[in-house]
């Protein structure tokens, strides 16, 4: 397992449709695994691999929130929504590729997906909560959709700006 560089807002790739990945390989497996390990370190609850410079659609998640209860990783490939509740939900979101940031995004409430595993079996799910609002943010990632499309233009605009700031810093100190 390796923990793979981050890429941050804005850079082209966050923005590019993400390719279907054809059947599950040893790349995708170790792919998957990385993305995990990387996800846990950063901390957080998601991670789409062009967020990771690799432009396929693939995802993983947990979202236990409680340190006492054991991960429940996911490895989600070619997903895809199946049917989302008309009900909204709000929910103060994040994004390792914009650290420190977040702003509240209206969803869906609760969603049916359907995905492929590590296993190349194809799986449906229901999720509602945090795990709803991430499945649906990463998807969004695998579609060149950003969770700053959601939110109005001057706060868009605000985060990209305090993004290239963060990364000229970070370019001076390397």
């Amino acid at each position: 397992m390796t923990l793979r560089p981050i890429i941050l807002h804005p850079d082209p790739r966050l923005k590019k449709l993400c390719s279907p990945i054809g059947r599950v390989t040893p790349d995708i497996e170790s792919l998957a695994a990385d993305m995990l390990a990387t996800m846990y370190e950063a901390p957080g609850v998601g991670l789409a691999a062009p967020q990771v410079g690799v432009i396929q659609r693939l995802f993983v998640m947990d979202c236990t929130k409680d340190p006492e209860a054991p991960p429940k990783p996911m490895v989600l490939i070619n997903p895809e929504i199946l049917w989302q509740s008309d009900e909204p939900n709000t929910y103060e979101e994040g994004c390792l590729s914009f650290p420190d940031l977040y702003a509240e995004v209206t969803r869906p409430a609760q969603v049916r997906a359907e995905w492929t595993d590590l296993g190349g079996k194809r799986q449906t799910g229901d999720f509602e909560g945090l795990w709803a609002t991430c499945l649906q943010h990463e998807l969004d990632h695998l579609n060149g959709v950003l969770f700053i499309d959601h939110i109005g233009p001057m706060k868009r605009q605000m985060f990209t700006r305090k993004m290239v700031k963060l990364k000229r810093e970070r370019a001076r100190e390397a």
